[in-house]
């Protein structure tokens, strides 16, 4: 009688296992997504340096940094403090401060009214997609460092606990070395993640993973 139990119990609970490690399907993007929040806008010294999506940013462009959107997407950006619009490509990774949905370039910023202050409360409208959008991973920034042995150093720790852990070095003067943890296949798995090392290390974001999987430092 105890073993049939145990033996039910033991079947129970390796079906919540597989229940649990069941992966759900990615949410597909689709046009009209919309965010609120606060911008800001970033020239140098990342001007002239190669940006998250491989090609140099120009901050004269009417282009963006954004966290999870696909490169290649297409923004409008209404700076809701005094109605003026812009629309920009996302093209980089960022921002990667606590509040902020959007980096935009100057010439956006520009556009906006939003030069002096350095930042402004937006409406993202999302107006169009990039022809190839995979569903893509995601995972969660944990750092950014000027020190790449600070980087190894946090990457090592984490890697303990949470498996994969790479560094993505962000051009520019100096480079920034972003510690980015896990491969998750939805925002929601990544943002569940984050809360967890948000408790351990403090500020973390999910951001999207452009590279491919074994390619990181």
């Amino acid at each position: 009688m105890r073993r049939r139990a145990f033996c039910a119990l033991a079947a129970a609970a390796i079906a919540g296992c597989a229940r649990r490690r069941r992966v759900p399907a990615v949410r597909p993007l689709t046009v009209g997504y919309t965010e609120i929040g606060v911008a800001s806008w970033y020239g140098y010294p990342y001007h002239g340096r190669r940006a998250a999506s491989g090609e140099i940013y120009d901050m004269e462009k009417l282009t963006a940094a954004h966290r999870t959107l696909p490169f290649g997407s297409l923004v409008r950006v209404e700076n809701l403090e005094n109605g003026r619009r812009v629309q920009v490509r996302i093209n980089d990774r960022g921002p990667f401060v606590e509040g902020r949905i959007i980096d935009l370039s100057r010439a956006a910023a520009r556009a906006l009214g939003m030069l002096g202050p350095g930042t402004a409360r937006v409406r993202l409208v999302l107006i169009g997609l990039p022809e190839k959008t995979e569903g893509g991973y995601f995972a969660v920034q944990t750092g950014a460092f000027r020190e790449r042995a600070n980087a190894e150093r946090q990457r090592r720790d984490l890697q303990r606990r949470y498996g994969e852990v790479r560094i993505i070095p962000r051009d520019g003067d100096p480079v920034l070395w972003r510690v980015l943890v896990g491969r998750e296949a939805t925002p929601e798995q990544a943002a569940a993640l984050a809360e967890r090392l948000r408790a351990e290390v403090g500020e973390a974001f999910v951001v999207r993973l452009d590279e491919p999987p074994g390619d990181h430092l």
